[in-house]
């Protein structure tokens, strides 16, 4: 089972994608719709000479744009905004460039949640499920809508730490580990001939230390000390003996 780090890691990531998902499909619909406005206005004004019933219509037939003074201008200023801030909340979903968020628009940089990026969305799939559109304009802003509100709840749940769990540089760093976790204090050890290794597995260490050096029980020697005796038994059991550096005492007198 998953430990409940990589659990969020991945849950927060899954809604990430869909969110980025969502807003691409919004900002491909949007494109839609100017070109469906567009068309329809241009429709309605070759028409509007022949048939007197168009005058009175209170939304341009095929189309978001009202039937009132400067109602075509407001309808592609609107699909614009849309537009802009669907590629906003792109690339703050994406995390760049997150100095530009951290400085002009903190809400939506890597210090903050995510429940400030829900409400955006939130308001983005309402302003387009406010009017008659197509079914794949329909369709993707209701993903909106509804990523949005669970963008909003996982901002209530995790707050400011959204975003750092489901960050991969952080993840890559917890996984990689800045500074050793343990510590081996294992003594080193060096290549040791086959014909020893074998005698110390075979359990007759004493006995070959015995045969090159005396009887471990011997009163000759009681100890290997640390002479070239003492050298000689410590390689042949696999340790490496270190000579320390040279140094005179603080109080002694320099040579000249």
């Amino acid at each position: 089972m998953l430990p409940p780090r990589a659990l969020f890691f991945y849950g927060l990531n899954a809604v990430r994608f869909l969110s980025i998902i969502s807003l691409i499909l919004v900002f491909a619909s949007t494109i839609t719709v100017i070109v469906h406005n567009v068309k329809a206005f241009n429709a309605f004004k070759a028409n509007l000479g022949n048939d007197s019933d168009l005058e009175d219509c209170d939304y341009i037939e095929g189309s978001t744009i009202p039937n009132q003074a400067a109602g075509v201008f407001w309808a592609v200023v609107s699909s614009l905004l849309i537009i802009f801030q669907a590629i906003v909340l792109i690339l703050s979903e994406v995390g760049w460039p997150s100095v530009f968020f951290e400085r002009f628009f903190p809400v939506l940089g890597p210090g903050f949640g995510l429940g400030a990026l829900g409400i955006f969305q939130c308001l983005i799939g309402a302003q387009i499920l406010s009017h008659h559109v197509d079914n794949f304009t329909l369709a993707s802003a209701f993903l909106l809508f509804s990523i949005g509100c669970l963008n909003m709840l996982v901002g209530l749940i995790f707050r400011e730490s959204a975003k750092e769990k489901r960050s991969i540089s952080a993840w890559r760093s917890d996984a990689k580990g800045i500074l050793p976790t343990s510590r081996d204090n294992r003594p080193v050890f060096v290549n040791a001939s086959p014909s020893f290794v074998a005698s110390t597995f075979a359990g007759d260490e004493k006995a070959q230390l015995a045969s090159a050096f005396g009887s471990f029980r011997s009163t000759d020697k009681a100890s290997f000390g640390f002479g070239r005796q003492g050298e000689k038994a410590a390689g042949l059991r696999g340790f490496i003996l270190q000579r320390p550096d040279e140094a005179l005492p603080r109080y002694a007198t320099p040579s000249p």
